[in-house]
């Protein structure tokens, strides 16, 4: 494979003896502009409203913080970009963010307050922690593209676990999802006055021994004749990128995707002025452009929503949206690729069985116990005689209340389940990527954020809470679609942009939900993470009815899907209208994610466990391998909704956290598994 990102080129003699004047002249522009928009935020608003004491309490400590947390992620990403030689390694796609938050957020839930070192500490070793394993799933000649998937993967799995025990230790991490976004608000000076040495003192390190990471860049080979001792360098430098990505998190909350973005356009910065791209230069300059980005995205909520509505958004919204852009950008940018084999060869690899009706059965039957035992646990534990009672209209007014209520919960988890697994099998299929998933492209990040619309407006009611997901995801497929079409459906192109899409759900989320009043906040959190929590049977019409016309063109359509899998030619050759097919699919599976997500919320990995589970069980032929797909997404997700209601009864988890947590390690099993080239 061939895969080409926009990354630093080699350091030309004529670059080395580059007058100083150019550089010096370049750097005090950019701080000239930092020193400008800084005064632009502390003057910002109302003469009324800026007294002295909101100037030294809030602006001041508030200005501060853009600044040191631009200059520390904008540095830390430049240097992540170095060491992997990878233009999408950053604190987000490296996990390092999230590995900070669920550090921080395990001491908030333990009442472990022992002070601002002792949280940098903690966000320090968690960042470190997330980003070996990341580097150990996406393997050190792994592509751009897997190491972003295996970031986001780990960043899913981290977040979930995160979320579960702020609802576990709701009272002791008060506050966490706004700073979870990415706040500046600051409660005094202190954060920033004691951090600001680390991190000015390891930014200083970084640019004075940067000729390393421009040896670096010439090959290991070339880099261990020069003298350097390649694992030593490597480790001093991680060390020191994810030490002020920590201090980042400490004093700011995860900010997404500025280290993803300063880099690049530092890089573009110095290009436009023929300016030398060495290391040394770019990490200044990319440390100042993260500053700028900050302070700008800062004073555009103010200039935008005012000050006290800015107050209230976390600066994070904006810098994500940016990194959603950065990441279409940089898919439009690559010439060719693909993220791995096609489902159909994977397939290949499994074990499958020569006896499909069997399976098919055998599965049947397994969600049938598992619907039926779901219906057992809960705050009330009932048996099976119970249940043969309800079923007979024999039992008491309170089981029958009690059971009628779960057996909601399982009509409704077992629909949603099946729809999100059919879903990620046809879209898997025409765009013949195995890593395609509604959750992954951004499809159910769409679906989440036109819901939300309605939950933060208007309320809850299944119809029109179906028709906002709907068009949610119309709009977020049709884009995507739009990009994948244009780059002639490269999967690498598909990946990038709806990683980017995601991105920008996330970020519109989180501005709805904390831009809301406190009762829809909640109300929109609990879904957001998956519920099925006081589900009535008719939020499962809209999925069944959309599983029902799923199921017939599928029928239709089962033989063409078994040709377009394979390659982008045959399907072509035999007649089988590859297009026509491609796009029925699709709206097919856009309908069956939107109705899966206005009845259950946001939900990961079905779409991308089931339908491998299916084919290494039965192989690549739809006319089995649907039908099989359903039947284990539904199992997974009725599984998973028992597990979150019941593990820690009385109090319940999204079900969405528990296939975060189960689908977690079998994408990481998929991404050792798959032979990825670069």
């Amino acid at each position: 494979m061939t895969l080409t990102l926009p990354s630093p080129r080699r350091v030309t003699a004529r670059e080395h003896t580059a007058p100083t004047a150019q550089h010096a002249l370049v750097l005090l522009g950019a701080l000239t502009l930092v020193a400008g928009l800084g005064a632009i935020h502390l003057t910002q608003g109302n003469a009324a409203h800026l007294t002295f004491d909101v100037l030294v309490a809030s602006r001041i400590p508030r200005l501060l913080a853009a600044i040191l947390v631009g200059l520390a992620l904008g540095a830390a990403g430049t240097t992540m970009q170095a060491l992997a030689r990878n233009p999408l390694a950053s604190p987000d796609t490296l996990a390092v963010n999230a590995g900070a938050k669920l550090g921080l957020t395990v001491t908030a839930a333990c009442g472990l307050h022992l002070g601002l070192w002792f949280d940098t500490a903690t966000a320090f070793f968690g960042g470190l922690a997330a980003a070996g394993l990341v580097l150990m799933l996406a393997g050190r000649t792994g592509s751009p593209v897997r190491l972003v998937l295996a970031g986001s993967a780990l960043t899913l799995g981290l977040m979930a676990i995160a979320s579960a025990l702020i609802l576990v230790a709701s009272e002791e991490t008060q506050g966490l999802f706004a700073w979870g976004a990415g706040t500046l608000s600051q409660p005094g000076l202190d954060a920033v006055i004691q951090l600001a040495p680390l991190i000015l003192l390891t930014l200083t390190g970084l640019i004075v021994r940067g000729d390393l990471l421009d040896l670096l860049q010439l090959g290991d080979d070339t880099a261990r004749a020069l003298g350097v001792h390649i694992g030593r360098t490597r480790i001093a430098f991680t060390i020191a990128a994810v030490m002020l990505a920590a201090c980042a998190v400490t004093i700011a909350g995860p900010v997404g995707f500025l280290g993803l973005c300063s880099p690049p356009i530092a890089r573009w910065i110095a290009r436009r002025l023929r300016y030398p791209i060495r290391m040394p230069w770019q990490l200044s300059l990319a440390a100042l452009t993260g500053a700028l980005l900050l302070l700008g995205a800062d004073v555009l909520l103010r200039a935008v929503l005012g000050a006290q509505a800015a107050v209230e958004i976390p600066s994070g919204v904006v810098t994500t949206l940016m990194g959603g852009l950065a990441l279409l950008i940089l898919g439009r940018s690559m010439r060719s690729g693909t993220v791995g084999d096609s489902p159909a060869a994977i397939a290949g690899r499994g074990w499958p069985s020569r006896h499909p009706v069997v399976a098919i059965v055998a599965a049947l039957a397994a969600l049938l116990v598992t619907a039926t035992l779901a219906l057992l646990p809960g705050e009330l534990p009932l048996l099976l005689g119970d249940v043969a009672n309800w079923l007979q209209a024999q039992a008491s007014s309170r089981i029958t209340w009690i059971l009628d209520a779960r057996f909601a919960r399982v009509v409704v988890s077992l629909a949603a389940g099946a729809a999100l697994a059919l879903a990620g099998a046809l879209v898997q299929a025409v765009t013949r990527n195995p890593l395609a998933d509604p959750g992954l492209l951004g499809v159910s990040g769409g679906a989440g954020v036109g819901a939300l619309m309605v939950i933060t407006s208007t309320g809850t009611g299944s119809l029109i809470l179906s028709f906002g997901a709907l068009t949610g995801a119309t709009v977020s497929a049709a884009l995507l679609f739009l990009l994948a079409a244009r780059s002639g459906w490269d999967p690498t192109r598909l990946v990038l942009a709806g990683l980017g899409l995601n991105a920008a759900s996330g970020a519109l989320t989180t501005f709805l939900i904390v831009s809301t009043d406190p009762w829809n906040k909640t109300r929109a959190v609990t879904w957001l993470g998956g519920s099925s929590y006081g589900a009535q049977l008719d939020r499962a019409v809209p999925v069944l009815v959309a599983l029902g016309a799923a199921t017939f063109i599928a029928v239709m359509l089962h033989r063409r899907l078994d040709l377009i899998q394979l390659d982008a030619v045959t399907p072509a050759v035999v007649g089988a209208k590859p297009k026509h097919t491609r796009a029925v699919v699709l709206v097919v599976a856009v309908v069956l994610t939107a109705a899966a997500t206005s009845a259950i919320g946001v939900i990961s990995f079905v779409g991308l466990a089931a339908p491998h589970a299916s084919r290494m069980l039965l192989g690549g032929r739809h006319r089995v391998h649907l039908p099989l797909t359903a039947i284990l997404g539904a199992l997974l997700v009725v599984f998973a909704d028992a597990v979150a209601r019941t593990v820690l009864s009385p109090i319940q988890l999204p079900v969405g956290i528990v296939c975060a947590l189960v689908g977690l390690p079998f994408f990481a099993w998929l991404l050792h598994r798959m032979r990825v080239s670069s």
